[in-house]
């Protein structure tokens, strides 16, 4: 069953009303697929021939480095789309491998039944692009964070990223395993440096909150 409030409040229906979105589906095939926490539910590489939106629970996306590391690139929660700009083009297979953080409830359409929502719909056609687009941003920040060597970089990078120009501090979201997993490293090597930069007068760390106290050594950090 389609919780179809839940659905406008995804990427790709965004503008519709609940009524618009029912019909639209009601028009075309797609299945509802369930899975249980640790599931796979996409393998890098796999041919992406479904579009799939979450409807309930989180997933992540991890891939594996050269030297065997995985490395987990976001965690992805309901109702977002899954690799939506891969669905096309010569080589559409899913760039990373999905998992089920928690029970999750997917929303499979077949690339040929999405393509039919796309010639019928002005705003879904929009909604797309504009998913594509932003996916493309991300994925490229992302390429550029990790091309960052070494832990410092990561991390100057990452804070400075979270603040923006305005904020001096930021309260972290994720626990220092979870940044060590998106970082690609050890818990106790992120752990090392970033002790090192509070004693560096750097940052300053209480519980999740971490503190900019030199932007110019952080950016120093990035340009060297």
């Amino acid at each position: 069953m389609i919780d179809y409030k839940q659905l406008a409040k995804c990427p790709v229906f965004k503008g519709l009303s609940e009524n618009e979105s029912q019909k639209l589906l009601g028009e075309i095939h797609y299945q509802i697929k369930n899975f249980k926490k640790d599931d796979l539910i996409a393998i890098t590489g796999e041919p992406a021939i479904n579009l799939y939106i979450i409807l309930s629970g989180s997933v992540r996306g991890e891939m594996i480095n050269y030297s065997g590391k995985t490395i987990k690139i976001e965690d992805i929660e309901a109702p977002r789309p899954l690799a939506t700009a891969f669905l096309f083009g010569n080589k559409n297979r899913f760039p990373v491998t999905v998992t089920a953080n928690t029970d999750a409830i997917i929303l499979s359409i077949p690339v040929t039944e999405f393509l039919k929502l796309l010639q019928t719909n002005v705003q879904v056609l929009k909604n797309y692009l504009n998913s594509i687009s932003s996916r493309s941003q991300f994925l490229s920040e992302k390429l550029r964070f990790l091309s960052f060597k070494t832990i410092r970089e990561k991390v100057a990078h990452f804070l400075l990223q979270q603040a923006g120009d305005r904020l001096h501090s930021v309260e972290l979201k994720a626990t220092q395993q979870q940044l060590s997993d998106l970082f690609g490293v050890t818990r106790p090597s992120l752990g090392r440096v970033l002790g090192e930069m509070q004693r560096e007068k750097l940052i300053i760390m209480e519980k999740r909150t971490v503190t900019l106290l030199n932007r110019q050594k952080l950016h120093e950090i990035l340009r060297n």
